[in-house]
């Protein structure tokens, strides 16, 4: 199952507030071609020695079982050019050229895991561009099998619908309007009208990044950000929309505030958004 609680790296520790972690340029010069074998780099990751071409490196856990592990494999599926990273000894990093594959790709894996083919695999964590498998005890056995896939779905699958009430009555909705050219009141209408979906979770735990909101109306994240928004803010920011769920510092516009908890560690479950859960903003009178 995916969780909410793992948290996507971020880009640094110089922007504070929710934001996007950046995809790692593949270092493999040329596109692959559809029907071509996968390229492998295999890494050791005890002396950090390239060891090219060649088959996986295996290396012994603290655990003593050993492991084969692989530094870089990539391929072209229908989608587009992916690449897979190993992460420690049980976990590999699928990087994808499009944010809009991602919930695809969590629903193959999950699809795959129900028939029994990826049963060692513990957890899927989405990123923006990015899917982390984890628990496995063959992470390049896995690599050189996801490198030869072939999906060709991108239909998502529906997750449960989340209803958020909102005042909009944010301290950036004055702002907001006038990038949007249009009178304050319609902001809300316009935040409200569409049904989000949670792509990812990061920044603080119960934070969802939520994606539906039409191009014309992605705004860059403010120049200078804030060093406390209350808990309940709902913002926009870049293409995403969001909610708050505790007092942190933030860049995001503020457009309005809900009363929603969204993170309870007390409760089941935790997170009320997770990766695929459908959102509907709704405007209180």
């Amino acid at each position: 199952m995916t969780r909410a609680g793992r948290q996507t790296p971020s880009r640094g520790g110089r922007q504070i507030g929710p934001a996007a972690p950046t995809p790692v340029a593949a270092s493999s010069p040329g596109e692959p071609s559809p029907d071509a074998p996968p390229t492998f780099t295999s890494l050791d990751p005890r002396s950090g020695r390239v060891v090219t071409p060649g088959p996986a490196v295996a290396l012994a856990g603290s655990d003593g079982v050993r492991r084969s592990c692989l530094g870089v494999c990539t391929g072209r599926w229908e989608w587009g050019r992916v690449r897979i990273i190993p992460v420690g000894l049980s976990a590999l990093l699928v990087e994808l050229s499009d944010p809009a594959y991602v919930p695809a790709l969590v629903a193959e894996l999950e699809r795959r895991r129900a028939g029994g083919e990826l049963s060692e695999v513990d957890d899927v964590v989405p990123g923006e561009t990015t899917v982390l498998i984890d628990g496995l005890a063959d992470p390049g056995d896995l690599a050189h099998r996801l490198a030869a896939w072939r999906p060709e779905s991108v239909r998502l699958p529906d997750g449960p619908l989340v209803e958020v009430p909102v005042r909009y009555d944010g301290a950036d909705l004055a702002e907001v309007a006038r990038h949007w050219r249009v009178p304050e009141e319609e902001v809300g209408r316009i935040h409200s009208a569409p049904e989000y979906r949670v792509a990812f979770c990061g920044f603080v735990p119960g934070f969802g990044y939520l994606t539906g909101l039409p191009r014309r109306y992605h705004l860059p994240r403010r120049p200078v950000p804030r060093t406390r928004v209350p808990a309940g803010a709902v913002a926009v920011g870049g293409g995403y929309a969001g909610i708050y769920p505790r007092e942190s510092p933030g860049g995001w516009h503020l457009i309005g505030s809900t009363d929603l908890v969204l993170f309870d560690p007390e409760r089941d479950p935790v997170a009320l958004l997770t990766p695929g859960t459908r959102v509907r903003f709704r405007v209180m009178r």
